[in-house]
């Protein structure tokens, strides 16, 4: 049984909800007078009454976007593009080995600002990022809080959240295909997921499911993590197993991440998952993107993030103007948050022009989530452009090994991974999932 939670955790929950429901276009002077009247360590009875009203204040009259969560009022774009069936083995195999380079080139800055991230680097003279990062040289810059993930220590690729899920959804694809429902994915959380690996929107979804709410209740109740980037950083597998059919791959990761999320916590697995499937066609990366906005509401905030990013690249703005325009739109948001890290993945793809190293290094020394976005990036670009797009000064340190907390996946290899993925993928082509 769940244990109840802290009258603190409590004020804590009411606080983020009141910063989701002021987001997500609730009236800001009705959310600041209800927090005005939680008590600094609220009993569960206030905290449910708190929550309730904050759930209840209505979205504002003036609000410009609407974001559904529910999958029948999604999108139906473009049916689903040509495969080349003899290079989709390297492509997938490149998408994974391009997930763990990124994840761990990001893993060291996790949660720091590109002005620290900026500062380390400068120091030890490694500015533009294009390899891994340099250990720390004195007790000033470091430790880091992750063993095995500089320059020179680096042996396979270490336990990471961000590839968990990547391996967890594998096992379920395989069991359930085109039969998937949320309550699969559940289970399997339940079934292969240590509780204390998971974090922010997805343990309490864990907490929910534990107590007996099943989806799409476990991604809404005590939940104000709702649209932050978890969701966003599982849907990768979704994409591989749906080359050239973006639809397809929307579905399956909002299928994923309605266990968990709402509205631009949904967008963001859907559109990025719809992004590697189109990357899996013999498609460029506008055309990738174009094809990945077709499957996310196009009067969202996520839509409206990703036409001003591209829009501000074509028209000639540099890399630090644009994570200038970056901070100054999106920077409110929580450094967890799906719409501001997606931002800068789709800034670092374009401003990267197909160099995997320029990629990667943006995305992670814009700063946030480093690990997710690197992650992304290197996903994206692997699928893009397979493995000979991949220096193998990314590569070699992996040793095609990947730790996982996954129950019963233990230690693995990158190529088996791939290699299963690549027999999903390959039933699916000519198969539309959507």
């Amino acid at each position: 049984m769940t244990p109840p939670l802290s009258h603190d955790r409590n004020r804590d929950l009411l606080l983020a909800e009141g910063v989701e429901r002021v987001e997500e276009g609730a009236e800001p002077l009705e959310v600041e007078q209800i927090l005005a009247d939680v008590p600094p360590s609220p009993s569960q009875g206030a905290f449910r009454a708190a929550w309730e009203r904050l759930r209840a204040v209505p979205i504002r009259a003036d609000w410009p976007f609407r974001e559904p969560s529910r999958v029948e009022e999604m999108p139906h774009p473009d049916e689903p593009l040509p495969i080349d069936r003899a290079s989709l083995p390297d492509r997938i195999h490149a998408a994974w080995l391009g997930r763990c380079a990124g994840c761990l080139l990001g893993k060291p800055f996790e949660g720091l600002d590109r002005d620290a991230i900026r500062q380390y680097l400068d120091a030890h003279d490694a500015y533009p990022l294009l390899d891994y990062v340099p250990p720390p040289t004195n007790g000033e810059d470091g430790p880091f809080p992750y063993k095995g993930t500089t320059r020179g220590s680096i042996d396979g690729m270490p336990r990471d959240d961000d590839l968990d899920y990547t391996i967890l959804n594998l096992g379920i694809a395989e069991r359930c295909r085109r039969a998937l429902t949320p309550e699969d994915v559940a289970v399997a959380w339940l079934e292969k997921l240590p509780y204390l690996q998971v974090y922010t929107a997805e343990r309490q979804a864990y907490h929910n499911l534990v107590d007996g709410f099943a989806p799409p209740a476990s991604a809404v109740r005590y939940n104000p993590y709702r649209e932050w980037i978890g969701a966003q950083i599982r849907a990768d597998l979704w994409g591989y197993i749906s080359p050239g059919d973006p639809a397809g791959a929307a579905r399956l990761a909002w299928i994923d991440a309605s266990i968990s999320h709402t509205k631009n916590g949904l967008y963001g697995a859907m559109f990025f998952a719809g992004l590697i499937a189109a990357a899996l066609g013999e498609t460029t990366l506008d055309d990738a993107l174009d094809r990945a906005e077709g499957v996310i509401p196009p009067e969202s905030r996520f839509a409206a993030m990703v036409r001003t990013v591209r829009a501000q690249h074509a028209e000639g703005q540099t890399w630090d103007r644009t994570l200038n325009a970056i901070s100054r739109e999106y920077g409110t948001y929580h450094w967890i948050h799906t719409i501001n890290n997606a931002a800068v993945v789709v800034a670092a793809l374009l401003h990267g022009q197909g160099n995997f190293s320029r990629t990667i290094g943006l995305a992670v020394t814009a700063g946030w989530d480093t690990d997710c976005n690197g992650a992304t990036a290197g996903s994206i670009l692997g699928a893009l452009h397979g493995t000979t797009g991949i220096p193998n000064h990314w590569t070699a340190p992996l040793d095609d090994r990947i730790e996982t907390a996954v129950v019963g996946a233990g230690g693995t290899h990158i190529a088996a991974l791939g290699s299963r993925t690549t027999l999903l993928a390959m039933r699916s082509v000519g198969e539309p999932m959507a």
